[in-house]
């Protein structure tokens, strides 16, 4: 690593227990997307992918257009600052509203219209909606451990905050443990480190070792915080631990997760890749007894609030997925487009279709948005989304982004899939023979309709299907946990008594009488 690399990034990693304060004096605020990226350098981490370790994870190819989605959510804010931005009460000034403390329910609609806004413009996962979900329970958890049992967690989580948002930084959200046995508690597994937990307390802090699975831009975070995955028992208090650690801490490494078609971004052009601008990425975070500072740990052995953790950050979290509508939108405009390049915009049918997708998609919208307006106040003062309208939301994410999908593969046809590359298109022989016979109207460009189908292709079938349908399907909980919070807050009983008043039956004596 060069000197140059080194002033420029001020968090290089070293290896004594180190206090959070001493990691922020380090850390040079960020104002900018460019200034974001360059934070990323030099960082001394330890980085697989593809069977190699990766020297500086910024300039690789299939990492960087990960790196480019995140940078987007600087640029927004600098954009449309009425959107992307609102006034922090702990800082005194403006802040990213990915950092953002909830402080009303129109903070959670503004929330949901920024994140399908970032959808719109990156077509994949921007990866902080799971940090600022993360940023938000953590407000309401610390306070009431501390009612409970007279701790000091919520001042130690405001503490970090104010720095958070003046140095304006990514959290990431580790919560998935691999989990082992699923028919083992954690403190049950033959091996203990697959489940996050304690293995030492010092004086100055503990340390935790464990990993974490399908990290969302966990390499593209400067901070990570780790948190119970499930309900804990009185056993299982040592994973019952919540901490924030910086991204390069000594002891963390990253394996690199494959996506469908991300060597794409290794050929030469831009076409083949279908949106080489813009990526998600899902990492695993392997911790390797890393060290904690108890000025960072906000949950040490306090396993009766690991559930209720879980269950307001998917209120959160699966109100979030509204962000797969900004995506629905770009799948909208990509289908309608493809069947304007191949002169079938006026059947019907295609008008029909189009209006189904953008049905499904806007009731995703609707339900997120509702959960976000009947948002309740916790006693620590923050809200809380409505959390049978956010699991609403999240189960319809995983059915719609399909059938939307399907609609835009119906549009574009089987050429989607059959097209040649990029390559072929510029051979000095195959090239004229392709742009005679793949043409679709004569008035459009043969290289507008590749593209449009690539990233119809990409979004469906490549690299950003990873974000908009097999993250809609898994991320923030499968379909059955959805199942699960809707049957704990459907209320049937209240229901019952609506249907038997209106029926008569409540004066009826029943066969028991």
């Amino acid at each position: 690593m060069n000197e140059e690399a080194i002033q420029l990034n001020a968090i290089t990693p070293i290896s004594k227990e180190e206090t959070g304060q001493q990691r922020w004096d380090r850390f040079t605020p960020i104002n900018t997307g460019e200034e974001y990226i360059e934070s990323l350098r030099g960082r001394g981490l330890t980085v697989y992918l593809m069977g190699e370790q990766i020297d500086e994870p910024v300039d690789h190819p299939i990492i960087r257009p990960s790196i480019n989605a995140l940078r987007a959510t600087y640029d927004l804010a600098i954009d449309d600052p009425d959107l992307a931005t609102a006034w922090s009460p702990l800082i005194d000034s403006p802040v990213n509203r990915f950092l953002h403390l909830v402080e009303s329910p129109e903070d959670l609609v503004l929330k949901n219209r920024m994140q399908r806004r970032m959808g719109q413009l990156t077509g994949t996962c921007f990866q902080r909606c799971a940090g600022l979900d993360t940023i938000s329970v953590l407000h309401s958890i610390t306070y009431d451990i501390d009612q409970k049992h007279g701790t000091e967690y919520h001042q130690r989580y405001l503490d970090f905050m104010v720095h958070a948002q003046r140095n304006n930084i990514i959290l990431g959200a580790g919560m998935t443990d691999p989990k082992g046995d699923r028919g083992k508690r954690p403190h049950e597994q033959d091996d203990p480190d697959l489940f996050m937990h304690v293995t030492k307390r010092t004086d100055a802090g503990l340390y935790v070792k464990g990993a974490k699975a399908h990290m969302t831009g966990g390499l593209n975070s400067h901070w990570i915080c780790v948190m119970p995955t499930m309900n804990m028992l009185e056993e299982d208090r040592d994973y019952a631990v919540v901490g924030l650690l910086p991204a390069d801490a000594k002891g963390i490494s990253y394996i690199y997760g494959r996506q469908s078609c991300d060597t794409r971004a290794l050929e030469e052009g831009d076409i083949d890749a279908g949106n080489a601008e813009y990526g998600g990425q899902e990492v695993l975070v392997v911790f390797d007894d890393v060290f904690i500072p108890w000025e960072h740990v906000l949950m040490d052995g306090e396993y009766e609030f690991a559930q209720t953790m879980v269950s307001r950050f998917t209120a959160y979290h699966r109100a979030s997925y509204v962000c797969k509508t900004g995506l629905g939108d770009v799948m909208v405009g990509a289908a309608a487009a493809i069947a304007e390049y191949n002169g079938a915009d006026k059947a019907s049918h295609i008008k029909d279709k189009l209006v189904e997708m953008t049905h499904l998609n806007e009731t995703i919208f609707s339900s997120g948005i509702a959960s976000s307006y009947q948002a309740s106040q916790l006693d620590s003062g923050i809200f809380m989304n409505d959390e049978l309208l956010s699991n609403v939301c999240k189960h319809n994410v995983t059915r719609f982004p399909y059938e939307i999908a399907r609609f835009a593969q119906d549009l574009a046809g089987g050429l989607m899939v059959t097209l040649p590359s990029q390559q072929d298109f510029e051979h000095e022989e195959a090239g004229p023979i392709l742009a005679k016979y793949l043409k679709g109207r004569s008035d459009i460009p043969v290289e507008k309709r590749m593209r449009m189908l690539r990233l119809i292709e990409n979004m469906t079938l490549g690299r950003n299907a990873v974000g908009y349908l097999t993250e809609s399907l898994h991320g923030a909980g499968s379909p059955q946990a959805q199942r699960i919070q809707i049957l704990r807050s459907m209320d049937v009983e209240r229901k019952k008594r609506y249907a038997e008043n209106l029926a008569g039956i409540d004066v009826i004596a029943s066969d028991a009488d």
